[in-house]
């Protein structure tokens, strides 16, 4: 299908959208106008959350959480996963290729390895997200809630870090209305996206969201390859059905996921062995095989709630989600010419993912002075991975073969409690028992196809193993309301993350860590200002690390004796008449235990094989890493020390109900760690600040909006992956039409 056919046909649906705004707009127009908030009503609206499965106050909660609105999204520019650390403090997402690391407080992941369990855990609408599922876009979405800190109970393992909940905009009984927006940008960004909410009969409404978005490649690819990395082509629908009968409800949901890209793009990191194939020039590459990637997914979901007469509530949520990805990479990122020292890698990758998973709820309840959380919950992820990776070198290598399938299983049982001993004093008490398993086949071939070793060839790296491990966590909390806009809070809970298998035969073990967190949460100035400021303490045993594993030559995880993490957190949102402002600050130190890993950067592309027996010269089935000892007291990889943004809008009146609203925002992530060597040269993130801004001109329920982000066009390295840098995208502008009906 050519450029120019695809051009059209986005072309068409944009059009149809655009009739679809006219039409909204025409029925706007006729109804009657909302009358106009009287000027001394309260400027600030209760941000609302549902992390506990009950909905409640984010001012009135122990929990460091940043919510933020579907509106509040848009209007800060935050339009997939990535984006979300420009809007939440203590928050870093850097770019690894197939995965997205995701760290709160310097704890989440930092591996692509299918062994390692992300220490933030992700949900969509409930459901839990593995890595590889957390880069669509977001559209048509109610808000998102950032939890910061271990969830040891209602959200339990692997959640050390913390959790993050996108919640999509849910059908609505006895309405009918929707969102449609289309919008046009520089490197021929071509985007629309619509929902539409329609009731039938009294019990049953469906609502019907999609999104279609290209853009051309933000980089130039000066090798032979001519690539486009990072062009992008998604296309996206989501289809929910929720039937309400008496005190009974069932929400059934299926997403589809279909999004193309010209592959990832970077280069060589400077110091490392192919840096001399660098290009001098922001936003080129030099590429000399092709690079592409093609994700696919399936997302499902249904929730079933019986709501009893008193407000007991008993609760089902089912998912099932199947994930897929190809990828194609030029792993050098060069176009050198092939000697020994600077031989071609390549690399043919395809990921499947499949997860089932089920929770069982009891819910209280929201009346009384003892509330609480009762739940089961099983997920089984099912991992198969198949890697073609080539190294050509002027005599010829034989490739590798990399098959490991990995299958695990994670229970739990939980509940959480909370007492109000006065009414001004409550104490809130949970716990949960989870317990892990994990097998691994598979291998890591070479001479596949020689009569000596058969079809499969010579396993040099067996990928099998198995492991299994449970804890006890939880978590105990004294909230003391001296009135009603403030809320002062202490707790102490425990986190656990699960071990696994580190091919050939080796295991690594759980990480736990006690968590020491006090918290002041206020309104003021007769709810113009909300505040939310707190500190906490984090003592992490058997401590979690991504390195290269010398048994298999792949990447594995290392247990270090022990981390501390401390630091605060604090944040604003102020809102006076026609000025809205927020800002939000945070800082994370951390300190960890020594050990010994492989210096990564000085290992020669292509070689995932393992270490060699004593004395023993390299080959085609081993390899002799060099070791390096890091001293204790440096801090955990992707734990920038500060982050913080700031916010401002101001609404301005213009005449016949039009408004017109500038918004501008500065968002700042401190410098980072990507590996554990500590090599400034080739380890270091740099820090980098984004200015974002737009104007909206509204009038009823149409809006045009003119965007701009990354306005000083930084070039910024946005993240690692082996011994390649990858970078943010550049100035990005345009405009969109959207309305609500």
């Amino acid at each position: 299908m050519t450029k120019a056919f695809e051009n059209t046909r986005l072309l068409c649906r944009l059009l149809l959208a655009g009739s679809m705004l006219a039409t909204a707009q025409a029925h706007a127009a006729d109804a009657p106008a909302a009358p106009p908030a009287a000027d001394n009503a309260p400027e600030t609206k209760d941000i609302v959350v549902t992390a506990q499965r009950r909905r409640e106050s984010v001012q009135n909660i122990s929990i460091a959480v940043t919510a933020l609105s579907g509106d509040a999204l848009a209007e800060k520019q935050v339009a997939r996963m990535l984006d979300l650390q420009n809007a939440a403090p203590g928050l870093s997402i850097v770019k690894s290729g197939l995965t997205e690391s995701i760290n709160i407080r310097g704890i989440g992941l930092a591996s692509g390895s299918p062994q390692v369990t992300n220490g933030v855990s992700t949900y969509l609408d409930g459901v839990f997200q593995p890595p590889i599922v957390s880069t669509s876009q977001f559209y048509d979405v109610a808000g998102v809630e950032v939890l910061r800190g271990p969830q040891g109970t209602l959200v339990g393992a692997n959640s050390t870090g913390g959790a993050i909940y996108i919640n999509s905009a849910k059908p609505e009984l006895g309405k009918f209305g929707g969102n449609a927006t289309v919008g046009y940008g520089n490197y021929a960004n071509l985007s629309a996206n619509a929902a539409v909410n329609i009731p039938i009969g009294s019990d049953l409404a469906i609502r019907i969201a999609g999104l279609a978005d290209r853009r051309d490649s933000y980089y130039k690819d000066l090798g032979p390859a001519h690539a486009a990395p990072d062009s992008l082509n998604e296309r996206d629908l989501r289809a929910q059905a929720l039937w309400k009968v008496g005190g009974f409800s069932a929400l059934a949901k299926v997403e589809l996921i279909n999004k193309r890209t010209g592959g990832y793009a970077y280069q060589p990191i400077a110091g490392t062995q192919y840096a001399a194939g660098r290009t001098t020039i922001p936003w080129t590459v030099a590429y000399d095989t092709p690079t592409d990637n093609f994700e696919r997914g399936t997302l499902t979901s249904l929730e079933l709630k019986y709501a009893f007469d008193g407000g007991l509530t008993l609760r089902s949520l089912t998912g099932y989600l199947n994930k897929r990805v190809n990828n194609l990479y030029d792993n050098d990122g060069s176009d050198l010419a092939i000697t020994a020292a600077t031989p071609q890698v390549t690399q043919a990758q395809y990921v499947r993912e499949r997860e089932y998973s089920e929770e069982l709820n009891v819910i209280s309840p929201d009346n009384g002075v003892f509330k609480y959380v009762l739940g089961a919950y099983a997920q089984r992820n099912k991992i198969n991975v198949r890697i073609v990776q080539d190294t050509t070198k002027p005599s010829g290598t034989s490739p590798l073969w990399i098959e490991p399938d990995t299958d695990k299983l994670l229970l739990g049982l939980f509940g959480q409690a909370s007492y109000q001993i006065t009414p001004k004093l409550q104490i809130e008490a949970g716990a949960r028992y989870s317990h892990f398993h994990v097998d691994g086949t598979g291998g890591v071939y070479v001479a596949r196809g020689a009569p000596q070793f058969g079809p499969l060839g010579l396993d040099v790296a067996p990928q099998t193993g198995t492991e299994g491990d449970g804890r006890a966590t939880g978590k105990i909390a004294l909230n003391y309301k001296p009135d009603a806009n403030n809320l002062i809070y202490g707790f102490v809970a425990r986190g656990y993350k699960n071990g696994g298998i580190n091919p050939p035969g080796g295991t690594f073990a759980p990480e736990t860590v006690w968590d020491y967190e006090a918290g002041w949460k206020s309104t003021l100035m007769d709810r113009h200002l909300r505040t939310q400021i707190g500190a906490f303490y984090n003592a992490y045993s058997n401590f979690q690390e991504d390195v290269t594993n010398p048994l298999s030559g792949q990447s594995g995880v290392s247990n270090i004796a022990k981390a501390k993490i401390w630091g605060f957190e604090a944040s604003a949102q102020g809102h006076y008449g026609p000025l809205s402002l927020d800002g939000a600050v945070a800082y994370t130190h951390s300190s960890l235990s020594s050990f010994s890993v492989i210096n990564r950067e000085v290992t020669p592309a292509g070689i995932s094989l393992p270490q060699c027996a004593s004395g023993v010269a390299n080959s085609s089935t081993c390899y002799n890493y060099a070791y390096v000892t890091t001293t204790g007291g440096l801090p955990n990889l992707y734990s920038p020390k500060w982050t913080w943004n700031v916010n401002a809008a101001y609404r301005i009146p213009v005449n016949d109900g039009v408004t017109v609203t500038p918004r501008v925002g500065y968002a700042y992530v401190g410098s980072q760690w990507a590996y554990v060597v500590y090599n400034p040269v080739t380890d270091l993130i740099k820090a980098h600040g984004l200015v974002n801004a737009s104007v909206a001109i509204a009038r009823d329920s149409l809006t045009f909006e003119v965007y701009g982000t990354n306005l000083a066009k930084s070039f910024y390295v946005a993240g690692h992956s082996g011994n390649n840098e990858l970078y943010g995208a550049p100035r990005e502008y345009g405009v969109r039409l959207s309305t609500k009906f």
